[in-house]
């Protein structure tokens, strides 16, 4: 098929005109802007006008419509994307259909119309100024220029006069559902002729399948956009729900874990499934006559000293422990995966911990507290978790009967 471009090379004259070209553009390289912002030179797509040569052609005057026209243009995202096959069928078979080598999808922005598929043609886009689709898009109906050289509006277009020398033109307006014309599906050659009714037909038939394209790309790009939108909302909500639950689980006076987490934790952990050959040790604590530190210093020290306590217990754990404030001054302690003999040897961590920190420095109080502690373990001491939870709290009793500040082991 053939191709239009601009070859300076035959004669002299040409190659003067190569050099008024980069003339032209070396004086016009801070010239127009485009719609997205970044500088073009005077030549557009490879074709290059002189304003003077311009003068007297006559422009397409714009449609009434023209601002509402560019913003839903711009509403497709459609511009200086890269080729797409489904749009390029469409630009061969109307060239096949009406027997032109050129057949184009062109977009009329605001400068320039640009092409978003080109058959038989290198440009990728040239003026608006210069364009036969900017006439096009004026009409209801099929634009058909049987001969440029006859027509009033095309005779001294540079696209007829200059090397390109169109001398045919076709081109069907592609309108949105609420009348926006954003470009054509035309086709054009270098021969005057016409086309048949089947031909015209057929132009109008393809033009509607470039709008489908069109808004069948819109549709996925929205898709995508909702999908990308409600993965970022699912985020959002399960980092919310996270905080939540992790709320929920929380002691605010110890900052660590509260009763629901000790039942919700257990309650995993020993599930028949799950707990095969697993051993789990529970030690609970409670602090030895810390009502006389809460009837001397207040409730809201009494606050402070249980959050160090958790703090100084903490030290003495493993990344897998757990720490609970059952409630008032007493603790639990969760080691999962962990026997008798192991948290044996850590709860007497813990009882050492608490006996040989001073708490409140930083208020001048410096007080010293101990505490006592029971130990139980599954399976060995219980076979479920009310029974181990119990068990525990026995030996914790059997601690303080026995005078405080001891472990008592299952």
């Amino acid at each position: 098929m053939a191709e239009i471009h601009l070859d300076c090379k035959a004669n002299r004259k040409r190659i003067l005109i190569i050099c008024q070209i980069k003339k032209q553009w070396l004086s016009t390289t801070q010239g127009t802007r485009h719609p997205s912002g970044s500088r073009l030179p005077a030549s557009c797509g490879g074709l290059t006008f002189d304003e003077k040569d311009l003068k007297n052609m006559k422009k397409a005057p714009l449609p009434e419509n023209e601002a509402e026209r560019l913003k839903v243009l711009h509403s497709y995202n459609i511009l200086d994307t890269l080729p797409e096959l489904s749009f390029d069928d469409i630009t061969r078979l109307a060239s096949q259909i009406s027997g032109t080598p050129i057949a184009l999808i062109s977009l009329v922005d605001s400068e320039r119309q640009w092409f978003k598929s080109k058959f038989g043609l290198s440009a990728t886009e040239t003026p608006r100024n210069i364009s036969f689709c900017a006439h096009a898009i004026l009409e209801k109906d099929v634009l058909v220029v049987p001969d440029t050289l006859e027509d009033a509006r095309f005779f001294d277009n540079p696209l007829v006069t200059g090397e390109e020398k169109i001398r045919f033109y076709a081109g069907s307006p592609l309108v949105t559902a609420k009348g926006a014309a954003l470009g054509t599906l035309c086709v054009i050659d270098q021969t005057p002729r016409s086309l048949n009714e089947l031909q015209v037909e057929s132009l109008r038939a393809l033009a509607r399948q470039v709008m489908n394209q069109l808004e069948l790309r819109m549709y996925i790009e929205e898709q995508e956009q909702l999908k990308s939108d409600l993965v970022a909302y699912q985020k959002i909500l399960e980092e919310a729900n996270s905080r939540l639950e992790t709320a929920s689980l929380s002691d605010d006076v110890s900052g660590f874990h509260n009763t629901r987490f000790l039942h919700s934790f257990l309650e995993r952990f020993l599930e028949p499934a799950q707990h095969e050959e697993r051993e789990l040790s529970l030690v609970f604590f409670d602090m030895d006559n810390f009502k006389n530190v809460v009837d001397t210093h207040g409730h809201l020290v009494g606050t402070e000293v249980l959050r160090e306590i958790a703090q100084a217990v903490y030290q003495q754990l493993g990344p897998e422990d757990r720490i609970v404030r059952y409630g008032g001054d007493e603790y639990v302690i969760i080691l999962p995966g962990q026997g008798k003999d192991v948290a044996h040897i850590k709860a007497k961590q813990m009882c050492l911990g608490i006996r040989n920190t001073i708490f409140m420095q930083g208020k001048g109080l410096n007080l010293k507290l101990t505490a006592s502690f029971g130990l139980a373990t599954y399976p060995d001491d219980a076979s479920d978790m009310h029974h181990l939870l119990a068990e525990a709290d026995k030996c914790l009793f059997t601690s303080k009967e026995n005078g405080k500040n001891r472990l008592t082991v299952k």
